[in-house]
């Protein structure tokens, strides 16, 4: 029965078939036919089988040394997470929190403070609306009330105007008949005079000249 056995070399690993122990070409077994020569052994020494070569580490199981350092690095590292890095992460948290939460009660505060102003300012904008139309309607019943003042003066010096005309036409009328009566009656008188051969008296010529007169105006 031949087993086959690796054994690395200078041109990479190799494959050997041997013959085993009782069986024709049996021959011993060196170091150099394991795949892993123990530290301190060297290749050319006897081995009775393969089964004292070094298997060396498991690629699964790690060594003490390895499980160690790891465990300790674990429990390091929970310790100062625990007591240093979690503490100082949970405080930073919390004043992130704490400053994001006085953020938003200042943000509330001034919302509320603007909503304030907002409405003092539209009843102040009423107020004055207000006042401004009471001021309109009072500088309104004022020009009215003038205007009305004015008009009456007017009206009244109009009238006074019209009554000093009417006397002075009333006078200066008045005045010509005066005049044009004392003309007819000259005219008359001469012309009763030239008829007759004789001057009228001037009283009646003047009588009659103002009866002739009063009787045309009050037709």
């Amino acid at each position: 029965m031949l087993r086959a056995v690796v054994t690395y070399g200078s041109q990479g690993p190799e494959v050997l078939l041997v013959a085993a122990e009782g069986e024709e070409g049996y021959s011993e077994y060196t170091f150099a036919d394991c795949a892993i020569i123990p530290d301190g052994e060297s290749p050319s020494t006897k081995i009775e089988g393969l089964e004292e070569c070094d298997e060396g580490p498991s690629p699964i199981m790690p060594e003490a040394k390895e499980f160690f350092w790891g465990a300790g690095s674990f429990v390091l590292f929970a310790l100062l997470m625990r007591f240093f890095l979690y503490p100082r992460l949970r405080r930073s948290m919390d004043a992130r929190e704490a400053a994001i939460q006085e953020a938003h009660a200042s943000a509330e505060a001034e919302r509320d403070a603007a909503k304030g102003e907002v409405s003092a300012y539209e009843s102040a904008l009423a107020e004055v609306r207000a006042e401004a139309a009471a001021r309109i309607d009072a500088a309104r019943a004022t020009v009215e009330a003038e205007r009305t003042t004015r008009l009456a003066e007017a009206n009244e010096a109009i009238s006074a105007r019209r009554a000093a005309a009417v006397a002075d036409v009333d006078a200066a009328h008045d005045a010509a008949r005066a005049q044009v009566g004392t003309a007819v009656a000259t005219v008359a008188s001469r012309a009763v005079e030239l008829a007759t051969g004789r001057a009228p008296d001037p009283n009646s010529v003047s009588r009659v000249v103002d009866e002739l007169m009063n009787s045309g105006v009050a037709q």
